[in-house]
């Protein structure tokens, strides 16, 4: 049996989804333009302007390029398909390495978006940044465990909270982030255990990618969750459809028809 979903008619702002930690899951995706973003749109309670861009439709290796134009020109992009859902700004590697620096960039995004909040990646050790852009009426998002910015320093992309010490450490992280006053977490590549334990030590909600179902809330990369990215499919990914093979074939069928000139036919044509 199905499970209808109502549509969200009414505009998800940060505080709606606060109010969601413990009542209802929340449900976030990518988007980076503003046709899937209004195919999203009344669907989902948040979208998310990635820098997985850089690998799903650069054709990068890592986010690490991702600069603050591209994802200024994709979040504007989404925020012109999207006018219901909570969009939030990845800001992109080295736009935030201090304090001062990260308040310039996203001061930046909130004069030049419609983004509602900036997520920003790092533990314990970004405090200082989220207080001053919280300090400054920005609304973060804080990301920890897996975090696909420091692939190059870590070694490739390694799940968090594998005993109790890297679990106690990422709880940590987690409620100084809070302190300093991150408005939600972002709980990647860690054990269905560590995100348990942050979940239930946050007061703000906790949104779960390859974390196991114990978070507040989900996050897909739409390009993997509807089979478009290829390339590789990570474990926590599902498949809810199998966009590329569809591509393919509706491809195939207009190449085959234009071939035979089966297409335009009387009822394409003026």
């Amino acid at each position: 049996m199905s499970i209808h979903t109502p549509r969200i008619e009414k505009k998800v702002t940060m505080s709606t989804v606060a109010a969601m930690k413990g009542v209802e899951p929340i449900t976030m995706v990518t988007a980076y333009d503003a046709l899937f973003a209004q195919l999203f749109d009344g669907e989902v309670e948040m979208i998310l302007v990635g820098d997985s861009l850089n690998m799903s439709f650069l054709g990068k290796e890592d986010t690490l390029s991702a600069t603050m134009d591209q994802m200024i020109y994709h979040t504007q992009a989404v925020c012109n398909g999207a006018k219901r859902a909570c969009i939030v700004f990845d800001m992109p590697f080295g736009s935030y390495t201090t304090p001062q620096v990260a308040l310039e960039n996203a001061t930046r995004v909130y004069r030049e978006t419609c983004a509602q909040a900036v997520k920003v990646e790092g533990g314990r050790e970004k405090a200082d940044i989220v207080r001053t852009l919280a300090d400054n009426g920005i609304a973060v998002v804080a990301h920890i465990g897996l975090m696909p910015q420091h692939v190059r320093s870590e070694g490739g992309y390694r799940v968090r909270g594998k005993d109790e010490t890297d679990i106690k450490r990422l709880v940590e992280d987690a409620l100084e982030l809070e302190a300093a006053g991150a408005a939600m977490v972002l709980v990647e590549g860690v054990k269905s255990e560590a995100a348990k334990a942050v979940t239930d030590a946050v007061k703000v909600p906790t949104i779960g990618i390859g974390a196991g179902n114990v978070t507040d809330g989900q996050v897909l990369v739409w390009s993997d969750m509807f089979g478009f990215f290829e390339a590789f499919k990570p474990k926590f990914v599902k498949r809810y459809c199998n966009g590329a093979k569809e591509v393919r074939e509706g491809l195939e069928q207009y190449v085959k028809e234009v071939k035979a000139r089966q297409f335009p036919d009387e009822a394409h044509a003026y």
